[in-house]
């Protein structure tokens, strides 16, 4: 059974704990991207292009079919066990699974690795939306508060790529009579597993013990449940679609970056913040208070529209400055569904908030890994 909610989850702390941990889990996605083929080459050498290909699609669908298989399972959980308990555990989990790529990587590491940090990222961005949705507040202070979540997780993407363009530049001196260097891929790994630690200590402290859904939630959720459940898998048949678009996309980014278009990791970083900066954006003024939480289901399905022509045009454009131009409008389509998308979800949730948003997360999760297959 789940107690009784002590603290609110509302709070200042409690809200930037919560934010901290979904832009840690999304940063640890992010800094992979610009430096996976480099890394891959490194194990596989120079010319073994087909190869990086390859291994990048897959590395980045078992992530993401990590996603899939246990979001379910982190919110069931929270729902009858409370919500801080598997935020630290996913935190901490998340962490020590990402020092696997502080060790001299082989392929079967790189692999465990991919698979663990997906498997314990799980458990915090629907989790975390959870906490959020189990607060009474009005429908546009929820609507607000779940676009943060959201908003922290671009920010965490956007500070990955970031970061590890940056870190990846610099050298480790491995021989102590002359200058031979190599880039130090584990530097932006090992930061991202401190930082999550210490978000894990953040959720601890502030984060209160249980998030019930509370007795006016349950009245206030749906009489009929087949609507319930007809509304909530169309919902997830669009954010199904939205993530084989976005897995594409994502791997096809960063293969055309470096092998077609020649990019570095600094390059390939900045195609990347550029999105989620535009990402970032689009979401705070979607969710703006001068827009009604109830007039975003209007957005969907001009957003998807338009995100299909931008994707349709990403492999056939090879100017860097109108692939960035386009790169935008595949970032702001795709920031305008994601909140909208968890928001009415978590609407629809009733009194299984956890469990119906860790569904969401993995139906997106499988949609990005297919899409992974796809770009690669």
């Amino acid at each position: 059974m789940i107690e009784a909610t002590q603290g609110s989850p509302s709070s200042g702390a409690a809200l930037a704990a919560l934010l901290l941990s979904v832009a840690t889990v999304s940063a640890g996605y992010g800094i992979v991207l610009p430096i996976l083929p480099l890394m891959l080459q490194e194990i596989d050498g120079p010319n073994a292009a087909t190869e990086v290909a390859r291994h990048t699609g897959l590395l980045t669908a078992v992530h993401a079919l990590a996603l899939f298989l246990f979001a379910p399972v982190w919110g069931w959980l929270s729902d009858h066990q409370g919500r801080r308990v598997i935020l630290i555990v996913g935190l901490v989990g998340f962490s020590v699974s990402l020092l696997l790529s502080t060790i001299r990587p082989t392929i079967g590491v790189f692999y465990a690795e991919r698979f663990f940090t997906g498997l314990f990222a799980s458990a915090i961005a629907p989790v975390a939306s959870a906490v959020i949705a189990d607060h009474g507040g009005s429908d546009a202070w929820r609507a607000r508060h779940l676009a943060w979540v959201s908003m922290a997780s671009v920010s965490g993407f956007l500070l990955g790529p970031m970061l590890s363009g940056f870190l990846a530049t610099l050298s480790t001196v491995v021989s102590s009579g002359g200058a031979v260097a190599r880039q130090s891929y584990e530097l932006p790994f090992l930061a991202v597993s401190i930082v999550a630690l210490l978000a894990a200590s953040a959720v601890r402290i502030w984060v209160p013990s249980c998030n019930a859904t509370s007795s006016a939630d349950q009245i206030q959720s749906r009489l009929s449940f087949d609507p319930n459940v007809r509304t909530i898998w169309r919902l997830r048949t669009i954010g199904f679609v939205v993530a084989i678009g976005i897995g594409a996309f994502e791997v096809g980014l960063t293969l055309r970056g470096s092998q077609d278009l020649g990019m570095g990791p600094r390059q390939v970083a900045l195609m990347f913040t550029a999105c989620s900066l535009v990402m970032f954006v689009v979401q705070a003024a979607v969710f703006s208070p001068m827009v009604a939480p109830a007039s975003t289901r209007w957005f969907i399905m001009p957003a998807l529209i338009t995100m299909a022509v931008a994707l349709i045009l990403v492999p056939r454009t090879t100017d860097f400055t109108a692939l960035l131009a386009i790169v935008a409008v595949v970032a702001a389509s795709a920031g305008i569904l994601s909140p909208i998308l968890t928001y009415w979800v978590s609407l629809e949730g009733g009194t299984s908030k956890g469990a119906e948003l860790g569904k969401q997360t993995a139906v997106t999760s499988l949609g990005q890994a297919l899409g992974s297959l796809v770009g690669a």
